[in-house]
């Protein structure tokens, strides 16, 4: 099992490190197939490749945050995240085919 810390943020990696958070591996992209079953992904990814982590037998667990639209679009600190009430939270996600189609 490896616990994957993804993000490309200087403050994030600060923040985790704060958190003590144990980290086998940090990479700035995740390529879902290096990802095995029973690993844990640790970050804030685009819901299509969290929903890939999850069918591969990942956990998915998201950083979340409370975050103002003042505070869009621009680099957090370690600090600012904390103000915005950063928190792990694990998600299960699924994809769903397109209507029409069947699940499977």
């Amino acid at each position: 099992m490896t616990t994957w810390f993804i993000t490309r943020h200087p403050g994030a990696r600060v923040w985790a490190d704060r958190q003590r958070l144990a980290v086998d591996r940090h990479e700035v992209h995740l390529d879902p197939a290096d990802v095995a079953a029973g690993d844990v992904v640790i970050g804030a990814l685009p819901v299509h490749l969290a929903a890939a982590v999850c069918a591969r037998g990942a956990r998915y667990i998201n950083i979340s945050l409370d975050l103002p639209a003042h505070a869009r679009g621009r680099e957090l600190d370690a600090e600012e995240l904390a103000a915005f009430n950063a928190r792990l939270e694990e998600f299960a996600i699924v994809a769903v085919p397109p209507a029409g189609k069947p699940h499977g």
